[in-house]
């Protein structure tokens, strides 16, 4: 396979290393590597199959042949300059939030909908990392039963807020643990030691945007306008992985065995369910895997066609990542 000019704009960001950590290990044909990052890391070299690599002004950028640009530098960077990729002939796969619910972009999970990147028009988006983690679990029921009706809970790492977040959480910890003042600058409040229910804006109707991010990807990804969805996310104090607790009502009831028996053959999808083991998805468990962890799966007490179960999945690679990386395998 010939090799391909590959950059990763926001390269020395907490999803912008990931995306080097992924293109290496799954061995992407890169024939050339680009790295783009704001003003602050201008002069950095970072590590790629054993050679150091320079570090571009994204200020300063030029994609003159790049075949594919991978961008994980925020959505306003994305509108501002992803354009220019694609007119200098490069295929963008987009981490932010800038193109998702544009009808000419596609919404892309590729275990769920690979068809949807043939109809790109230079730009393709990756879900938001709460909406992958969660629809890799709900997909394999949807397709046998047909979601009408789904609720989530997520509970989110400090790492989907990006690396000072992280290192926020780290120093209150250590703050706490020595009597000291706790300093709150990534969150509106202290995250050691608590949760938070709230992440982006707050809407009219008491939903946030991350919230509505679930309800309006779901249906697209899902090429179906009608599953009624709500959502709750809450930032909580882990490191890495997100976890979520998801019940779906379904057209067509599933049995227990018979959801566990679709998630467990499902790409992607790890099934870790056996309560009287005490195993089940954990974040510090799914945090570096490419699998998304399900388990307590069970009947919806409250429904004779739901089902219930909780999630975990590492936002950093499934959630962001290495979906992208995958969206670019396809391309090839």
């Amino acid at each position: 396979m010939a090799g391909k000019t590959v950059a990763v704009v926001g390269a020395t960001g907490a999803v912008g290393t990931e995306m080097l950590r992924v293109l290496e290990k799954r061995d992407f044909p890169v024939a050339r590597l680009r790295l783009y990052a704001s003003e602050c890391s201008r002069g950095r070299k970072l590590a790629f199959k054993g050679e150091e690599v320079p570090v571009e002004v994204l200020g300063e950028a030029d994609f003159k042949g790049v075949d594919i640009a991978l961008f994980s530098a925020g959505s306003g960077r994305s509108r501002q300059f992803a354009p220019r990729a694609v007119a200098d002939g490069a295929v963008v796969v987009d981490n932010s939030s800038a193109f998702r619910m544009d009808p000419g972009v596609p919404l892309v999970i590729p275990e769920i909908n690979p068809h949807a990147i043939g109809r790109h028009q230079g730009i393709i988006a990756n879900p938001n990392c709460t909406t992958i983690v969660t629809l890799m679990a709900v997909w394999p029921l949807h397709r046998a039963g047909r979601v009408r009706r789904m609720i989530t809970a997520s509970y989110q790492a400090t790492s989907g807020a990006g690396m000072r977040a992280m290192l926020e959480l780290e120093e209150q910890t250590r703050a706490w643990a020595a009597g000291e003042c706790l300093r709150v600058e990534q969150f509106p409040y202290q995250i050691a030691f608590n949760l938070i229910p709230h992440i982006g804006d707050f809407g009219p109707d008491g939903y946030t945007e991350e919230e509505m991010k679930m309800v309006n990807e779901t249906r697209k990804i899902f090429e179906d306008e009608e599953i009624m969805i709500s959502a709750t996310t809450v930032r909580v104090p882990v490191l890495r992985a997100h976890s979520v607790a998801v019940w779906v009502d379904l057209e067509r009831p599933l049995g227990v065995e018979e959801a566990r028996k679709l998630l467990a053959e499902a790409p992607g999808v790890v099934v870790v369910d056996d309560p009287a083991r005490r195993r089940y998805p954990m974040p510090l468990d799914a945090s570096g895997r490419d699998e998304v962890l399900v388990g307590r799966i069970r009947k919806d007490l409250s429904s004779p066609a739901g089902l219930a179960m909780w999630v975990s999945g590492d936002q950093l690679l499934k959630g962001a990542a290495l979906n992208a990386v995958q969206i670019a395998e396809h391309l090839l």
